[in-house]
């Protein structure tokens, strides 16, 4: 199908900062799909794909990022979400179906009896009760008359506390005596711990939905000083939203574009792929990711914040070398100096090189940005898994790749998928700049061959929609990349509302 704009869709287009061929390719990834990864074998401690460090190597690491992170720039880049509806996908369900006052809905609804056994524990707790009883009505009373559908709709409906409506960041996780934390917070204090410049700077980039940019602002002025007061700091804190030329047609069984009531064609965002253009904006030396959920409180944060500081002092030390080793590449080294870093690239940094190569290639192939990623061991939670693989021009990398890439109905693909031990809890560390001390432009390191398509119900229409290539997955898939395995403990998502049940996020 050929795209065929009208006036006024060239109009729209504009608007978006998009353009005719864009929006051709787009359709035409949704005609012929995307190509499934080529899985060579899961990368495991054993065939060395996960480096295991001992705690000699901890300990220098943290030394050298001590050392090497005295005088960077540093910061945390956070993907903080959207509304926090999914959250409370079984409250939504129960608060839907459920119209009685009593009865028996232990079988049915045994996530929604959990949280509600334990609701007087969670942080968000007398928030819900002041909210209440500003409409004249006791909690306690509700509960004893089992009246739980009012409860829950006030708590999710947004003209009461609005946990449905608001981001998972600006909600109340951790109880701290008589304070309580969101996320937002929790990542102020592990920058505090982990992150901060050699002037108690701390710097924290969170990429928001556009209708929360002032509910994020209004918090940070309403806790800023308590933060910078404890722990000494001073806070720069900016944000940023997915860029519409990001944003991807939606289109019918077909791939015929789809339009609204208005003749207006439909486009949703290109997922968390997109912000590879929100980090190429970044201008930091070192640069921590880590999602907004994945926060724990205080006495949980040792384990984090030492690992943390060892994959940034291995990624500084990693990239000072490379970064020598480009500029003797520079001076046309003998033939023993470029065997010596041909053997680091390929021994130590896992660069696949041709059978022929010269120090232009050499250099080409080490010229790229650089990224650590965390790999904890498989537990059956949910994440892309580390894996070598070769992709469609023949090139062999390490790549971190999700379920959904995978061609799960060939068998010898699908025993190299369950093969893995690791999968990514999104928790990279990044360098973004060249030897000469200039920022890469990181989109020229993202593969177009990557990408998602799925189908969702609108009314009576079938829509597909598309995703680009996710920001871990395929929009870093030409960066140097190496695989540390980090502790369980490092990783604790709230993904349901009764997650925040776990002991990880209790009181200590």
């Amino acid at each position: 199908m050929i795209f065929k704009p009208t006036s006024e869709d060239l109009a729209q287009l504009a608007g978006l900062g998009l353009d005719t061929e864009r929006v051709q390719v787009q359709i035409d990834h949704f005609k012929q799909g995307f190509p499934k990864s080529h899985l060579e074998a899961a990368a495991t401690p054993q065939n060395g794909g996960i480096c295991v460090l001992d705690d000699k190597e901890i300990a220098h690491y943290e030394k050298q990022y001590k050392r090497l992170g005295k005088d960077k720039k540093i910061l945390k880049f956070v993907p903080a979400s959207g509304a926090a509806t999914r959250m409370f996908k079984d409250l939504y369900s129960f608060a839907s179906t459920y119209f009685g006052v009593s009865g028996n809905f232990d079988k049915e609804f045994p996530e929604v009896k959990e949280f509600l056994a334990n609701i007087r524990t969670f942080a968000f707790w007398e928030d819900l009760k002041a909210c209440m009883a500003a409409s004249d009505l006791d909690i306690e009373d509700y509960l004893q008359r089992h009246d739980y559908s009012t409860i829950i709709n006030f708590l999710l409906k947004e003209q009461y506390l609005g946990y449905g409506a608001l981001p998972k960041g600006l909600l109340k996780f951790h109880r701290y005596g008589e304070l309580t934390r969101t996320p937002l917070e929790e990542h102020i204090a592990e920058g505090a711990m982990y992150a901060r410049s050699s002037d108690d700077t701390v710097h924290l980039h969170f990429t928001i939905s556009p209708e929360h940019r002032r509910a994020f602002r209004r918090k940070l002025a309403e806790v800023r000083h308590r933060y910078e007061k404890s722990f000494g700091i001073k806070l720069r804190v900016s944000f940023s939203e997915q860029k519409h030329y990001t944003d991807i047609i939606a289109v019918d069984e077909q791939n015929n574009p789809l339009r609204d009531e208005d003749g207006r064609l439909i486009f949703r965002p290109g997922g968390h792929g997109a912000l590879i253009e929100n980090l190429n904006e970044q201008r930091a030396d070192l640069i921590f990711i880590k999602n907004i959920d994945n926060v724990v409180p205080d006495w949980m944060k040792h384990t984090t914040v030492i690992y943390k500081q060892v994959i940034a002092g291995m990624l500084l030390e990693l990239t000072q070398k490379t970064h020598e080793a480009l500029r003797t590449l520079d001076g046309k080294p003998d033939q023993r100096t470029l065997k010596r870093i041909a053997r680091f690239a390929t021994d130590v940094l896992h660069i696949t090189l041709p059978d022929k190569y010269d120090s232009r290639i050499l250099h080409d192939l080490l010229n790229r940005p650089m990224r650590i990623c965390g790999m904890v061991k498989n537990t059956g939670e949910p994440g892309g898994g580390p894996f070598y693989t070769v992709d469609t021009r023949g090139r062999h990398s390490l790549q971190i790749v999700e379920s959904a890439q995978v061609n799960h109905n060939d068998p010898s693909q699908e025993a190299v998928f369950q093969a893995s031990t690791h999968f990514n809890p999104v928790d990279l560390v990044c360098c973004t700049k060249n030897y000469h001390g200039r920022y890469f432009d990181l989109r020229k390191y993202v593969d177009p061959d990557t990408g998602f398509i799925s189908k969702k119900s609108k009314g009576a229409q079938t829509l597909k929609s598309q995703e680009l290539p996710g920001l871990w997955n395929g929009a870093m898939a030409d960066w140097i990349t190496l695989f540390v395995e980090v502790p369980v403990a490092t990783f604790n998502p709230v993904k349901t509302v009764n997650d925040l049940l776990r002991k990880e996020h209790r009181e200590g």
